[in-house]
């Protein structure tokens, strides 16, 4: 079946965000990514003990979405000033408090989501298609290299440090012991394809009719 939301994990320096940023142009979509979910989550107008209360929480989200959507990511980021984090929240708070941003855009539809954990987050839902944008950690720190003006060495590391950090993030908070392809519904390696080819792909992917049943523990496990 067509998906309504599509959400795309992604390796540092595979070029996940660009890929993005194009199907949601194709397909007409929201785009929304890491930064801006966070943003409606826990910056603005909002206190600890709103993110504390659930429906305080939920509530304060929905509007910041909505405005969003009315004044487009970039626009309404602008309006925004620099990150100041929620003082008296705890980590937990501010974790569920993004959780229910990805969720609350996903009800709204139409979207293409650019997030780590947005493909487990809503794992059961059958409505999302769930990409994971890769390539080669050589390709990678290359690419890297090249934007961040590092050399080929730090570019490795910074790999191998953003690598370890996205395991580290999937395990404590999704309890996803190790990432396998069959968590998600397209993986595309971005070594030879280019941000439109693989944009083409996800495109065709979400808009096909086809049925899409999903029968595997979204987890991986056993």
């Amino acid at each position: 079946m067509a998906r309504n939301v599509v959400c795309i994990s992604y390796a540092t320096g595979a070029g996940g965000s660009e890929v993005g940023r194009l199907v949601a142009e194709h397909l007409g979509f929201q785009y929304v990514d890491e930064e801006l979910v966070s943003r409606a989550a826990i910056r603005g107008d909002v206190d600890a003990a709103d993110i504390a209360d659930e429906e305080r929480r939920k509530s304060w989200i929905r509007r910041v979405l909505d405005e969003l959507a009315a004044g487009g990511g970039e626009a309404w980021t602008m309006g925004l000033g620099p990150y100041t984090p929620v003082e008296g929240a705890t980590s937990d708070e501010l974790r569920a408090s993004i959780l229910d941003a990805i969720e609350e855009t996903a009800e709204e539809g139409k979207a293409v989501i650019v997030a780590h954990a947005a493909s487990h987050a809503l794992a059961s839902r059958q409505d999302v298609l769930r990409v994971l944008v890769t390539a080669s950690p050589e390709t990678r720190a290359a690419r890297v290299a090249e934007a961040e003006g590092m050399d080929e060495a730090a570019a490795a590391r910074a790999i191998k440090d953003a690598d370890a950090g996205r395991s580290d993030y999937l395990k404590r908070f999704h309890d996803i012991g190790r990432e396998l392809p069959t968590q998600y519904d397209l993986v595309l390696n971005t070594d030879r394809l280019s941000p439109e080819q693989a944009a083409s792909l996800v495109q065709a992917a979400a808009t096909s009719s086809a049925p899409a049943p999903r029968l595997h523990d979204p987890k991986g496990g056993a």
